[in-house]
């Protein structure tokens, strides 16, 4: 395991009710509603949440990597990235696909920025091993 040695940032929220309930961060600017998947509501799920996070902090991955081989990214990039709920016997798993959008680009390119993000971000560090990914360029 690695050990952090500056925090760089620290990501605070209150959450009750779990995946029925609500979530505000301490500072205010994340307050929303939870709904479990498949249910009628007007919130989000923790799926969701974590597709958001996983591919704006890809995006970010990919834009590093992109200045290090001196690629300029299309402005029109982005990620769709799909996390699936799922059972297992009598557990409960999670398993993911990024699907990444890089207009303009070579296949040969795209592929080498989306497997150098994939090193990096630290989402993807997160689940690697544990669960299963698919980065897919489309």
């Amino acid at each position: 395991m690695t050990r952090i040695e500056k925090v760089l940032y620290t990501g605070k929220t209150h959450t009750s009710g779990g995946r029925d309930g609500q979530s505000r961060s301490s500072d205010g600017r994340l307050d929303i509603k939870l709904t479990s998947p498949g249910k009628a509501g007007d919130g989000t799920n923790p799926e969701q949440l974590f597709a958001a996070g996983w591919s704006a902090c890809f995006i970010g991955a990919m834009g590093h990597a992109a200045r290090r081989m001196n690629v300029t990214l299309p402005a029109d990039l982005a990620v769709d990235a799909e996390v699936d709920l799922g059972t297992a016997g009598d557990g409960y798993f999670l398993q993911a696909r990024l699907n990444v959008s890089l207009p303009g680009l070579t296949r040969e390119v795209a592929q080498a920025l989306t497997q150098a993000a994939h090193q990096t971000c630290p989402y993807s560090k997160a689940t690697r091993g544990n669960i299963d990914v698919v980065i897919n360029v489309v």
